[in-house]
């Protein structure tokens, strides 16, 4: 069987978590292929929600296999919080969660290094979420990590003592900020006992394991694919691969089991911390679909900043990605604007682009907007095509043709049935 993977086109908070949650009982296995706990998939459903960081969208689904891959990273503390929650909820997780041992550890000093670099960078800090993400991909790539089978091995503290102390001697080049180190740590190995309890696997042999016995698995992104660490706007991106590409080595499968690659955008743009954003409203329209569209970071809070569609962009990153099916999520926060604006194409220096530039953090680009009628009746919650009214059918049939991929799925509100299927030809 074939991995399908389902992924965010833009840079991250596209809705991928409901997505995943509704397609999922298709599937026998949900697996997140990469990063850590700065991610953050919200789900709505039974007149609850639900946000999680780490553990994949499909741990709702009673029976359904869901998977942590090698190319994660985990922070325990952050990780007992989520199963928490689950429990609370009633969910039966434990014998359906499973942990590659090959992912990477979080530890509290990471966390120290994201807090103390971001604030020595001032006015050019890149918006970190202060997770230890990125202390966590460099001790992996300068092959340093601690990785999660370590916790089972009789030196483990001695691994983790001697990370700590390279840690602490790199602190010393940044200017002291406030972070409780022991109490972190306190909380840090504590949380860790509870971790023993859950259930690791070789996941690259587990998932082509369960490919070869013909299971149907879903691979799940976790930042937008703006944020890819070699295609996205560098250096404001994240520490790892979030394209299709990176589904291979976050699981550990061959290329030839990738199937459908369904790219998630939203009817606008957001974008959280430092950046370009060529689209970007620092105005009234940016501010109305900031609140209509609820625009907050579900892991820091920050509110987002918000701008009109990007085709220039959203043709990059399908591109990048091998789209197969796009699914238009929030079409619904688009009710009551007079017009729709969407951004076809770019202009740099008094020429016309349709490709995102390499200087992009350095250039003054102008977007190019075509312009669409906006509509005042309520969409949220219709599961028609039909029902929409006209200007909004027109804006999608519009986008579907200048992106060239077909929607499979339009997301008119945030509960798992608020959704059109295959809405045109």
């Amino acid at each position: 069987m074939a991995v399908d993977v389902i992924l965010g086109l833009q840079w991250g908070d596209e809705g991928k978590g409901k997505i995943v949650d509704f397609l999922a009982e298709s599937y026998d296995i949900v697996a997140r292929f990469q990063g850590g706990p700065n991610a953050g998939h919200t789900l709505k459903f039974d007149n609850k929600k639900f946000v999680l960081h780490t553990i994949p969208s499909g741990i709702f689904r009673e029976g359904l296999i869901n998977l942590i891959g090698n190319g994660v990273v985990l922070d325990p503390i952050t990780f007992q919080y989520e199963t928490n929650h689950l429990d609370e909820a009633g969910v039966n997780y434990k014998h359906r969660l499973l942990i590659s041992k090959k992912a990477h550890l979080i530890l509290p000093t990471h966390r120290y290094l994201d807090v103390a670099s971001e604030a020595s960078k001032g006015l050019e800090k890149i918006g970190s979420t202060l997770k230890g993400i990125g202390p966590t991909y460099m001790d992996k790539t300068g092959r340093n990590g601690l990785r999660v089978g370590d916790i089972f091995s009789p030196d483990f503290m001695h691994k983790y003592d001697q990370l700590k102390n390279k840690h602490l001697e790199l602190l010393k080049i940044y200017p002291k900020v406030d972070f409780d180190l022991s109490g972190e740590e306190a909380k840090w190995f504590k949380s860790l006992e509870f971790f023993k309890t859950l259930k690791f696997v070789d996941g690259e042999y587990y998932i082509n394991e369960q490919l070869k016995a013909g299971k149907k698995v879903l691979a799940e992104g976790a930042q937008g694919s703006m944020l890819d660490i070699d295609f996205g706007t560098y250096p404001y991106v994240t520490s790892s691969n979030t394209l299709a590409s990176g589904v291979c080595i976050g699981l550990g499968i061959a290329p030839q089991h990738i199937g459908e690659v369904i790219g998630i955008t939203k009817a606008y743009c957001t974008r959280v911390g430092s950046g370009p954003f060529p689209t970007e409203l620092n105005d009234d329209n940016g501010e109305m679909l900031r609140i209509q569209g609820a625009e907050f970071g579900s892991t820091t809070g920050r509110p987002r900043r918000c701008g009109w569609i990007d085709l220039v962009q959203l043709n990059y990153t399908i591109m990048l990605n091998g789209v197969t099916q796009l699914v238009m999520t929030k079409i619904d926060v688009l009710e009551g604007f007079d017009a729709i604006e969407v951004c076809t194409a770019y202009e740099i220096d008094g020429k016309v682009c349709t490709q995102i530039p390499y200087e992009i953090n350095d250039l003054e680009i102008k977007p190019l907007l075509a312009s669409y009628p906006g509509w005042k009746e309520s969409i949220k919650g219709l599961t028609e095509f039909n029902d929409l009214p006209k200007e909004a059918s027109d804006y999608l049939l519009s986008v579907q043709s200048l992106l060239q991929v077909p929607f499979s799925m339009i997301s008119t509100g945030p509960e798992r049935e608020s959704l059109i299927f295959n809405p045109a030809p």
